[in-house]
């Protein structure tokens, strides 16, 4: 008995071990693409995927689906800017369904001013798609460039 539950053990650690790298390889080449022009995280996210941003600021709160944080969030940021975010990923962390990505975004806004910001969003998956995440940033960087 103490065998086959060692055995079940051993093999529940190998797969979350695996969906862990799965999903930091699906999180990694989603924001390679972006960095490329090719596409964005965004494109991992579920139709019903729950997006938080954390903070105090205007900017913050909680988007319930793909299509309202794409038109109350991201559109019209991208909207503000001259040139799209250029994401540098700094660090991935993963375990199981989910995974932690450091990194830095810098853009032009319209004005001629600077962007950047720094992130750390933990995204969780379900069947290799984003069902939740949370944002942290600097929402008051955020909020100047909304502006």
């Amino acid at each position: 008995m103490t065998g086959l539950l060692l055995a079940l053990a051993g093999f529940a650690e190998a797969r979350e071990h695996d969906e862990a790298s799965h999903n930091t390889t699906l999180v990694q080449k989603a924001f390679d693409d972006w960095k490329a022009g090719r596409g964005s995280v965004f494109d991992l996210l579920a139709d019903d995927a729950q997006w938080t941003v954390a903070g105090s600021s205007p900017d913050s709160g909680t988007y319930r689906s793909r299509e309202e944080l794409m038109t109350r969030a991201v559109v019209p940021i991208n909207a503000r800017l001259s040139t799209p975010i250029t994401p540098e990923v700094k660090h991935l962390v993963a375990q199981g369904d989910e995974v932690v990505v450091l990194w830095d975004g810098r853009a032009m806004a319209k004005d001629g001013s600077p962007y950047e910001n720094s992130y750390a969003w933990h995204l969780v998956f379900e069947d290799g798609r984003i069902t939740r995440v949370t944002a942290f940033l600097d929402t008051w960087q955020l909020d100047r460039l909304m502006r």
